[in-house]
């Protein structure tokens, strides 16, 4: 077996700073709030925390629509409280992790305010800019990410930029070689400072297709941006210069959100021949969105398609790249609501996925407040909701003829503010996160849900994840499951989930019932294997309980 990289072997620890902890009292977290808990996060086996963005912002879509790439937000601190947290968390050998937003811009970023002014000046063509079509509409009839055109007009210009997201946040034009230069000094400006490694955003919209129509799937018109533009021929060539520019010749890791990836093509972007490090592709969290993420057009799904996501990524990187493991991150619903029936017992879903999360090849992703299992959050009005997308969503269900209460539904369950609100620290007032009033109502539960609780209870969600940790990191099974091989068992089955990692002569089995009644599997595999660890006291071979989670070892 290879040598195991240092990011191979940890967690990433994923932090939404906004919502992690303010130490202020401005109601909103902070830099200083990240340094303040290196502790917490090391006693999880935290190798990298994954920052998602803290430069200088509008703050129209949290943070994603940057107006200078190397900068500091005032309202997560300086850049002496960045450098700060670089410099503590290495002492406890922890890399920090930016998030790189590289197809787009805010825009109120400087580029932005030149290359609209007209079409001669120096950035001019840094963004991307069409004129109308003869009857002064939009240049084609795509639909933006967050609802509406994707395009927007400029007086100054007298034509339409294009914007994959919100219309504050313009695409950059990466055809032209000094934007990809000004990127690349951006990130090597991060390397310098002594970061361990990038999240790319949004990367693979960075290369657009032929500007034209698509055919119309929904009430307004328009077509999804994303099956139109993601993953279009040719990207993989300024992502292989994106790499000699700047990751290659330094200790990190790199990890691109690649919503379009499918998991064959992984191989051509992940490992030795490929760009990144690692791949964030999305087939296992859109069972559901067979048709694009319009929330309120979700469909069944079963377990076997959850399963073969998942084994499909396995084999993907089994030979050449390796597996970013995740159910959660800023940008979804919290897991256990999406992977388990209504009813399901929430602790006890919260620690079968981690069972999964563990257990399977690759390194885990950890995202805030997962770890102590906090769930979702129903506000009652839409206007109590901040995500942008939530409110694009919740327009384009009415347009599609859902009532207002049915709107709000569907949004309840899927708004990304589900797993934005403050994390969970204390029983005191806000939860411990902040003296002020949170930017975010912090969720209802949080005297059960929260750190300090959960620490003194050896049966609760927090000790789970640290039990995990120790066992794949110092435990008896750790070589099989840091370096084991993945072969998926029971794949007809359509309601447990189970695997073998195996090294040498000795394997472990993870078993998963997804569902929320007992159920019996057939365990001859298991031979002579003890338990290791599980969700429920006292594990019985071929026989599970309601979203029970066993791990056994021969």
């Amino acid at each position: 077996m290879s040598k195991l990289k240092w990011w191979q072997k940890s967690i990433v620890y994923q932090v939404y700073p906004k919502s992690f902890q303010d130490t202020t009292g401005t109601g909103v977290g902070d830099i200083p709030g990240v340094t303040r808990h290196l502790d917490y996060l090391k006693s999880l086996g935290t190798g990298a925390i994954w920052l998602t963005p803290v430069y200088p912002s509008p703050m129209v879509d949290n943070g994603y629509d940057i107006s200078d790439y190397c900068g500091i937000d005032p309202s997560y601190g300086t850049m002496e409280d960045m450098e700060t947290l670089i410099a503590e968390a290495k002492k406890r050998d922890i890399r920090i992790v930016m998030d790189l937003v590289f197809n787009h811009s805010s825009d109120q970023h400087p580029w932005f305010l030149e290359s609209k002014k007209d079409r001669t000046n120096p950035k001019a063509d840094w963004y991307i800019w069409r004129d109308a079509k003869p009857d002064g509409s939009a240049p084609t009839n795509w639909r933006a990410i967050f609802g509406g055109s994707a395009w927007t007009w400029c007086e100054e210009r007298q034509q339409y930029y294009l914007h994959t997201f919100a219309e504050a946040q313009p695409d950059l034009n990466w055809e032209n070689p000094e934007v990809r230069k000004a990127l690349f000094d951006a990130a090597n400006f991060w390397l310098d400072k002594g970061v361990g490694g990038f999240r790319i955003d949004a990367i693979v919209y960075i290369k657009k297709p032929e500007f034209a129509d698509g055919t119309p799937d929904g009430p307004d018109g328009l077509v999804g941006i994303h099956e139109m533009t993601a993953n279009t021929p040719g990207i993989l060539d300024f992502l292989h210069e994106f790499r000699r520019e700047v990751f290659d010749g330094h200790d990190i890791f790199t990890v691109g959100e690649a919503n379009g990836v499918s998991p064959e093509e992984l191989p051509q972007w992940v490992g030795e021949d490929g760009v990144f490090s690692m791949l964030f592709e999305f087939s296992h969290l859109e069972l559901a969105y067979p048709e694009g993420e319009i929330w309120c057009k979700r469909f069944p799904w079963k377990i076997t398609q959850l399963k073969q996501a998942l084994t499909a990524s396995q084999k993907a990187t089994a030979k050449e790249g390796w597996y970013p493991i995740f159910f959660e991150n800023h940008d979804q619903n919290r897991s256990m609501h999406r992977y388990f029936p209504e009813g399901t017992d929430p602790k006890t879903a919260a620690k079968a996925l981690a069972t999964i999360l563990y257990t399977l090849r690759g390194t885990p992703f950890v995202y805030e407040g997962e770890e102590i299992g906090m769930t979702n959050v129903a506000f009652p009005h839409i206007e109590d909701y901040n995500d942008i997308s939530t409110h694009g969503q919740y327009e384009y269900a009415l347009k599609k003829g859902f009532t207002p209460e049915e709107a709000l539904k569907c949004v309840q369950f899927q708004s990304r503010d589900n797993a934005r609100t403050p994390m969970q620290w204390t029983c005191e007032t806000n939860a411990g996160f902040t003296t002020g009033k949170p930017w975010l109502p912090v969720h209802e539960d949080f005297m059960d849900c929260c750190v300090e609780a959960e620490a003194e209870d050896g049966d609760s969600v927090l000790s789970y994840y640290r039990r995990l940790n120790r066992e794949r990191t110092t435990g008896a099974a750790a070589e099989i499951l840091q370096q084991g091989t993945y072969e998926e068992l029971l794949p007809d089955d359509e309601r447990v989930y189970v695997f073998e990692r195996s090294l040498d002569d000795h394997a472990t089995y993870t078993i998963v019932n997804f569902t929320n009644e007992p159920v019996t599997y057939d365990a001859g595999f298991l031979k002579d294997a003890k338990p290791l660890l599980g969700n429920c006291k006292n594990p019985e071979k071929g026989k599970l309980r309601p979203a029970e989670a066993v791990v056994y070892m021969d």
